[in-house]
């Protein structure tokens, strides 16, 4: 059973990592969210669920303004021939639908928290978000951004069984 934003936000508590929600009318698209988000300050994210071609899935989370060369995407990730993951391999993994993928759905990689195996999503994270003094990241869904610090999306990271692949996304070679 898919994590709900509730159940985010005690395991954020629990780990002492505090955050700040906004709520909004639902965002599916960076154009959208420009338009309605106001002035949230920091790093706002694109977030991308791709499948490679020998079915290993990747959650690669990127500052918005990145135009995404998948080609040199794969090179960076390890990937071979990628493309992105069906909605329902999102709903299954994930526990998300299009439009809320997130860096806080790593709480939802059933092979997460607690489990034996390995966790099924490998993390991609664009080096320059890490440079704001925060991160916006929807909650589970996208009704809603909450401002996250660097160090506390990466301990979160840590906490649900994963690690980051970092991406200077500005080297990335077409």
């Amino acid at each position: 059973m898919a994590a709900t934003p509730e159940d985010l936000f005690a395991f954020l508590d629990g780990l002492g990592i505090e955050t700040e929600t906004v709520t909004h009318p639902p965002l599916f698209t960076v154009e959208e969210s420009r338009a309605l988000r106001g002035e949230l300050p920091g790093g706002h994210t694109k977030n991308l669920f791709l499948k490679d071609k020998k079915g290993r899935l990747f959650l690669v989370t990127c500052d918005e303004s990145r135009t995404v060369n998948l080609k040199a995407l794969e090179k960076a990730i390890g990937a071979a021939r990628v493309s992105f993951g069906k909605p329902d391999l999102l709903r299954e993994v994930l526990g998300l639908t299009p439009g809320a993928v997130t860096a806080f759905s790593l709480i939802n990689d059933r092979a997460g928290p607690g489990a034996d195996d390995a966790p099924r999503v490998t993390f991609a994270i664009d080096a320059s978000l890490l440079s704001h003094d925060v991160i916006q990241c929807h909650p589970l869904h996208n009704e809603a951004t909450t401002a996250i610090s660097p160090s506390d999306l990466m301990r979160f990271v840590d906490a649900c069984g994963h690690s980051a692949i970092k991406i200077d996304f500005d080297a990335l070679e077409p």
